[in-house]
Formats: C-alpha cells, sequence, structure tokens
C-alpha cells in the first residue's frame, strides 16, 4: 500500500469534515452528537450506519462496515487507497505527494490513455476506409447518421494482425505498453504482439473526464465472441464504468435508460433519448449500481426479452433497489430490442413505451400472470400466493394497497384475503430478517467466518481481551506503561490483534497521533472495519480503571497456557526430550 505522509494526512482530514462529505450523498439523521441513517453498504431497513464527528469515522452496527473518511470512498467507489486519497485530494484542492512506484504508475496509465486516444482515432479513420465497407454497409443498414458516429468516435478494426500495432509504433509506443493497454496480446512462442481487436466495428468506452479508456468491438461476420471488451488494465475497470454515461450525466432529462449494448444505447441517443447507458459485456455490477445511484434515482431498464435478458433484468432490480434506486421495467412486445423497435416503429413510438415503462412490481406480476392460466382455480391460488410473496418486500403500505387491489380485480378474490396472505408474508419476512441480523452479529461477536482475525472463533475470550486492551491504549495513551507491565505483544494469541498491538504502541512511543486517518494507509479497508469496531467499543466504556488491565491481561496469558499445554500433548517423547535438553542447555549457559 503507498506510503502517504502523515502530514499530507493530517491536512487532509483538516480540509474534509466526513460529516459533511457523507451527507452529500446519504440522508442521515442527527441523534445526539452522532448521525445514522441506513446503510449503503448492505439493504436494511432500521437504520443502523452511524457516524461519529468527535472521531471522524463512521460504523455500521448491521454489516460491520466502517472506518475513517478514506475507507468510506474506498467502499463507496471501490477504489483502492491511492486513489481515494486522489479523489479526496482533488475534493479537497490538494496535490498528492507520490513515491516513485505510484509516479510510474501514474505515468504509465496516462501512456495508456494517449494510446487508448490515438487508437480511437485510428480506428475511427479506418472506417472510411475503401477497405471497410463491410463496416460501412453495417452502420447504415443500422441506421446510424453521420454525426452520431462521430459522436461516439466509432471506428472500424481492420482485419489485420498488425496494422493497428505498426501504427502504435509510428506514435512511439512499445509493445508492452500496447499490451499492459489491452489493444495488443503477446504470443509468447513467436515472442511478437498482435492485434487484439480485428475485424470489428469499435466503440470507444469514455469516462466522466472524456478520456478513452478502452473499446468494444463488434464482430461484422459470424466469428466468437459476437462482443470483445477491453480487459482490465490501469485505466479500465469493467465493474466500474458504464457506456455513455459521460453524456448521459448531462441529460436534463433526469433518469437513466439501462441497456444492455452499445447499438441500443446508440440508437437511443440517436433518437433523442440521450439518457441511455450500458453495462460493459458483464451484468450489472454493484459498483455500477451505485454508480447509477451518484447521477440518478430512477432507472428504466430496457434488456432483452429473452431468458439471459430476464435474469439481467432481475438482478438489476435487486442490486439497484439497494442503493435507493427506482426501477421501473421497459416492456418491448415481440421481442424486440430497443434499437430494433426504434428503427421499425420510430422514436415517438418508443418515447410512449418508456412513459408506458411499470414499476418492478409490475414487472414481476406481469411474469407471474404469464405463467399462470386465471381460469384454473389451481393456478390462481399459486399465481396469488406468488403474486403475495412479491407484494410483500414492497416497504411503502401505501403501495402494497394499490398491488392488492390489481390482484383483487384480475383474480375475483377478495382484497381482504389477498392483504391477509401479503401480512401473513410480511412477519415471516420480518422475522427472517430479525434471525438474519441475529446471526450476523453473533457470527461478529463469536468470530466465525472471521477473515480479519480467524484465530479469534477458536480464542474467543482471549480475542476479545486484546480487543479490550487495544481499546484501551487507544482511548488513553498514558495508560500504556501500565498494560506494558502486566504483558507483552509476544504474549497476543492471535496474529491480527498483535499486529494491531504493536502498531498502536509504536506509534504511543514514537509521538505519532492515533487517529483511523493515519491508519488506513497500513491497513486494508476489512481490517479498518475491525479496528473502528473496537475504538467504537471502547468509547462505549465510559467507565473504566487501571485494574480492568491486569484482568483482561490474565485472561490472555490463561489461553496462552491452554495452547502450550495442547501442544505439548502433540509433541512426542523424543522431540520432548529434545526440548528440554536444549532447556538446560540454555540453562547451564
Amino acid at each position: 500500500m503507498a506510503k502517504i505522509p502523515d502530514s499530507f494526512l493530517q491536512e487532509l482530514k483538516d480540509r474534509i469534515n466526513i460529516e459533511d462529505y457523507i451527507l452529500r450523498n446519504l440522508q442521515l439523521k442527527r441523534t445526539g452528537s452522532n448521525i445514522v441513517g441506513l446503510c449503503p453498504f448492505h439493504s436494511e431497513k432500521t437504520p443502523s450506519f452511524t457516524v461519529f464527528p468527535d472521531t471522524q469515522s463512521f460504523y455500521c452496527f448491521g454489516c460491520g462496515a466502517g472506518g475513517d473518511i478514506i475507507s468510506y470512498v474506498m467502499r463507496m467507489e471501490n477504489l483502492d487507497y491511492l486513489e481515494a486519497i486522489r479523489l479526496l485530494a482533488e475534493y479537497a484542492g490538494l496535490t498528492v505527494p507520490e513515491t516513485d512506484d505510484d509516479r510510474q504508475n501514474s505515468v504509465q496509465r496516462a501512456r495508456i490513455i494517449e494510446m487508448n486516444k490515438k487508437a480511437a482515432g485510428f480506428f475511427h479513420k479506418c472506417l472510411y476506409d475503401p477497405k471497410a465497407k463491410v463496416a460501412q454497409e453495417y452502420v447504415k443498414k443500422r441506421g446510424l447518421l453521420q454525426k452520431t458516429i462521430r459522436h461516439f468516435g466509432i471506428g472500424f478494426a481492420p482485419d489485420s494482425w498488425s496494422d493497428l500495432r505498426d501504427y502504435l509504433k509510428s506514435q512511439g509506443f512499445s509493445e508492452n505498453e500496447m499490451v499492459a493497454g489491452g489493444l495488443a496480446v503477446k504470443n509468447t512462442e513467436k515472442n511478437s504482439v498482435y492485434d487484439k481487436f480485428r475485424n470489428r466495428l469499435m466503440f470507444p468506452i469514455i469516462d466522466l473526464r472524456g478520456n478513452v479508456i478502452g473499446f468494444g468491438g463488434r464482430v461484422l461476420d459470424d466469428s466468437k465472441p459476437k462482443y470483445l471488451n477491453s480487459p482490465d488494465t490501469l485505466a479500465f475497470k469493467k465493474s466500474l464504468n458504464l457506456f455513455a454515461l459521460n453524456f448521459a450525466k448531462n441529460s436534463p432529462a433526469g433518469k437513466l435508460i439501462l441497456c444492455e449494448g452499445y447499438m441500443d444505447v446508440i440508437s437511443m441517443h440517436q433518437a433523442g433519448f440521450d439518457y441511455a447507458v450500458a453495462t460493459l459485456g458483464t451484468a450489472i455490477t454493484k459498483e455500477q449500481a451505485r454508480l447509477i445511484s451518484r447521477y440518478s434515482k430512477e432507472v428504466v431498464l430496457a434488456y432483452d426479452a429473452d431468458g439471459a435478458g430476464q435474469a439481467a433484468t432481475n438482478k438489476a432490480i435487486t442490486l439497484l433497489n439497494e442503493v435507493g434506486v427506482n426501477v421501473k421495467v421497459l416492456s418491448i412486445v415481440g421481442g424486440k430490442d430497443p434499437d430494433e423497435f426504434i428503427r421499425t416503429f420510430g422514436a415517438e413510438r418508443f418515447k410512449n413505451l418508456l412513459e408506458g415503462s411499470g414499476g418492478h412490481i409490475d414487472f414481476k406480476i406481469q411474469k407471474l400472470l404469464s405463467k399462470y392460466n386465471l381460469d384454473s382455480a389451481d393456478d390462481t391460488v399459486y399465481f396469488i400466493k406468488d403474486a403475495a410473496n412479491v407484494i410483500s418486500q414492497v416497504y411503502n403500505a401505501i403501495e402494497r394497497e394499490v398491488y392488492i387491489n390489481k390482484i383483487a380485480k384480475q383474480t375475483n378474490i377478495s382484497a381482504s384475503a389477498i392483504s391477509a396472505e401479503v401480512n401473513r408474508l410480511l412477519k415471516i419476512n420480518a422475522q427472517k430478517s430479525r434471525k438474519n441480523e441475529f446471526k450476523t452479529q453473533n457470527e461478529m461477536l463469536l468470530g466465525i467466518k472471521d477473515r480479519v482475525n480467524p484465530e479469534k472463533s477458536t480464542h474467543l475470550k482471549a480475542a476479545r481481551a486484546e480487543e479490550e486492551l487495544i481499546g484501551v491504549i487507544y482511548k488513553n495513551p498514558d495508560f500504556l506503561s501500565t498494560v506494558q507491565q502486566n504483558i507483552s505483544a509476544g504474549e497476543f494469541v492471535t496474529e491480527f490483534n498483535r499486529r494491531l498491538f504493536e502498531y498502536i504502541v509504536a506509534r504511543i512511543e514514537t509521538g505519532q497521533a492515533l487517529d483511523l486517518t493515519f491508519f488506513s494507509k497500513d491497513f486494508t479497508s476489512d481490517e479498518m472495519s475491525r479496528i473502528t469496531a473496537i475504538i467504537v467499543k471502547s468509547n462505549l466504556n465510559i467507565n473504566f480503571d487501571r485494574s480492568i488491565v491486569s484482568e483482561l491481561s490474565d485472561v490472555i496469558k490463561t489461553e496462552n497456557e491452554k495452547i502450550r499445554a495442547q501442544n505439548l500433548k502433540e509433541v512426542s517423547n523424543d522431540e520432548l526430550l529434545k526440548m528440554m535438553k536444549d532447556l538446560q542447555k540454555r540453562k547451564g549457559e
């Protein structure tokens, strides 16, 4: 992890108030000295996400996510440590001091972006070459106007193994840079590189700052794969970007249309729907859902009507709902995709289709209606049970009543009977939610499935005592000498707690500040969550005296004795005899 000077981190901390920063995107409510709201990192109905202005930290009592402002940005934006520092520095108007390695990565990333820009220009120019007749006929067949082609920078990758490579060489780029940027592939047997994209219509992928960060390429024959995307590079991460968001974010529409493919998006923009975006060859990710929520609170899903498209729709509904985005689903009869519909029926008909988009609950109920025959009594019962299950997922009581009345009219079953079934499921869901929450909390308390401190569940009492001692010296650095008189770091049972204890002791002994902002450069995001939990717990222990240090130390030492005794049981007689001889030898020296 990059080493950023404490002096810079202190200035960053002084300039950015965690409360103000988080309140830009989340709705939180002040409760006493803290601020509470729904957690952005997991789905919940009861607020458990807490911001502590006094310590400039956050912690979710539901999922355990926690840390400082840097940890928050790393989680929220899915960035690494240095990327989060850069984002916060830009927000605060600061310049990040970088190491030689950091500078090297920055230079390489800038070179990849510059190379992509050159490649985009090369591809675009190739589209107008006489050799690109098939590509020209394709864009004409798809009804793309010249201004649309220029707007999106659409191009053509020649059916050649080396045209792009040779061009980029002439522009001063090395073969290693081409491979690192995902534009070329290395042939290890021949010790040469060749063009990754060949005989494809090319779509530049542009980030929110206008940089060409990658490409998507569509075949013009029956070759596979149909679509080929740039691999992840220093400049491009598929899961963190959306095609055409650089344009859609500026649309006055106030919402987004989420599509499957590049051509759907381009066709929509050309027809005047400039708020369409697409995922990049993969199903929507949590990070993309979070990115969408930053720019719009309403999304219309316009996926294909086939099985894969419907599965993608269901996944998108779940992920977008979790980040507070209202979802509608576009329904296109006849199984046409948006691009085909617009070319066949025109923009006005598509506009009417968009305006008639139903909510995601309507979408799910329509799917159930197509599954069951309501002329059959048995099917009607099954339909109502399944529909009631869908409605029970709706948080708002008024919305539930609207859907209940709809189902009642469709089935000629009384609204009260359907409501009773929905209420029954609501109680079951609430019980399941409480059980899951209890299970999660219990696992956290018992150290089950603990990725940060895997030894905790085996040595629970000792691990808890270690955490309390860590909390003691973090909250009261003056108590360090008392702690050290009772126990040393080497006597800690669990490796993570030992490392954290040593880290805090080193900072105290060298006169460095104890602040989570400084910790985040030396611990991972998950580790920061654990450290925050330890600190939050220590802050709750208002009544504290030095006598507890001895008690906690004894718990740890007792566990150590048990471990040593167990280890001795597992030692063979010969090994035990050798250990005793070594011990006697050391005593005689």
